[in-house]
């Protein structure tokens, strides 16, 4: 009897361990434990001294190129002193893996360890050197282009909208809202002045689950699946709103938040329309993050996908609109 055909597989960690050992040379005490699943598996490689972690790229979810770029990427700004997990090449000089997964050809690559560990609630000065973090990214990569997905109204908004309808009622009044709320910020986005607005390659994706502090408030930035190009201001606007929504002291945010922009610009500075643009860009990634949730409703099944969630989802941005005055 032929398999059954599956959308989506673990692979055993045992397994996957003895043929990243042989891979990369790892020595047979390494030991391979599912990380994370998600998006993507993570898989955690532990030797007792040293730590890597192995991500298995879903089928069919980024094309051998992107992952390409992806790598590209994060070799600059490790070579540039970017504190950043980076690609690590096997024994012959690869840094890709095709590994023949029950449901097709899935991409791998081995990533150096992030030190230290993941923070909700991290304090001013980590949110100090996060912004540092953020724009010796930035700095490296200004006016790069990766062969990846452009950020604009298009990939951030239409498309999204697009997705979204496919799973909500057309006239409830939230799809209501995200509906003309789409209209509004694509306006936006026409009358950004974009020689005041830096372009370049971004994280898209920075927020404190992809980001380990280490005790000693070192920063390390990691998973840049999200990768690609656009308005580098889209990574502070991001990290804006994620901060609004895990820090409930309105205190606290603000005092984090402007420890985050000095940081920031004792490195370079933000210009003001990328200021004035931030809470717009904020709402149009979420907007965004929401046509992924759509996307990938396989793999999540209905945890992101219920009308529960999206109205908790747009009861987060309708805060967010009324703290900034938005379309008022």
């Amino acid at each position: 009897m032929n398999p059954f055909p599956v959308y989506d597989s673990r692979l055993l960690a045992s397994h996957l361990g003895v043929f990243l050992a042989e891979k990369y040379q790892l020595g047979d005490a390494v030991h391979c434990r599912i990380l994370k699943t998600g998006i993507n598996h993570s898989y955690l490689l532990n030797d007792g001294i040293n730590k890597q972690i192995f991500r298995l790229y879903s089928y069919n979810w980024r094309t051998k190129t992107e992952i390409e770029e992806e790598i590209r990427l994060l070799n600059l700004l490790h070579k540039n002193g970017v504190p950043v997990s980076y690609p690590i090449a096997d024994a012959t000089g690869n840094f890709i893996q095709e590994i023949m997964a029950p449901e097709g050809l899935r991409f791998g690559v081995l990533f150096s360890f992030a030190e230290g560990e993941k923070i909700r609630s991290f304090t001013a000065e980590a949110s100090y050197n996060i912004g540092v973090a953020m724009a010796r990214f930035h700095q490296a990569t200004q006016d790069l282009t990766l062969e990846r997905v452009n950020y604009n109204a298009e990939t951030l908004l239409l498309s999204p909208l697009q997705r979204a309808k496919t799973f909500f009622a057309t006239h409830s009044e939230t799809m209501v809202f995200v509906e003309s709320t789409t209209e509004k910020l694509v306006e936006k986005l026409k009358q950004i002045n974009s020689p005041s607005v830096r372009q370049g390659a971004v994280h898209l994706d920075i927020w404190f689950d992809n980001m380990h502090i280490s005790p000693h408030g070192d920063v390390t930035l990691f998973d840049f699946d999200f990768c690609g190009n656009g308005w580098q201001a889209l990574d502070l606007a991001y990290f804006n709103v994620q901060l609004f929504n895990t820090e409930f002291d309105a205190n606290e945010y603000q005092r984090k938040l402007e420890r985050f922009f000095e940081g920031y610009e004792s490195i370079t500075p933000i210009s003001n329309e990328e200021k004035h643009i931030l809470p717009y860009l904020a709402v149009s990634i979420w907007f965004f993050y929401l046509g992924v949730q759509c996307q990938r409703f396989d793999d999540w099944g209905n945890l992101f996908i219920s009308e529960d969630y999206f109205k908790r989802f747009m009861g987060m941005i309708q805060k967010w609109c009324a703290h900034h005055q938005l379309f008022t």
